[in-house]
């Protein structure tokens, strides 16, 4: 992870709960697979809107539970 972001994206973690692989997370969102290989380990870079929807439709959840804010050190 970037030593510098101070926002962790908790994708991976959410996934895990419904026991939903980056596979099914892009076949039920549409989301393309290397987009979906980059939430799963936190390396995306931005995010469209459209895609935190369907994120937070497929995954159950709010747009503040897929992420969470880390103050610098």
């Amino acid at each position: 992870m970037n030593k510098y972001m101070t926002i962790h994206i908790k994708v991976a973690e959410l996934m895990g709960r419904h026991r939903m692989t980056q596979k099914r997370l892009s076949e039920e969102t549409g989301i393309r697979p290397g987009t979906a290989s980059k939430l799963w380990h936190g390396t995306v870079k931005r995010l469209e809107i459209d895609h935190l929807d369907k994120l937070c439709k497929t995954l159950d959840c709010q747009p503040g539970d897929l992420f969470e804010y880390v103050p610098d050190e």
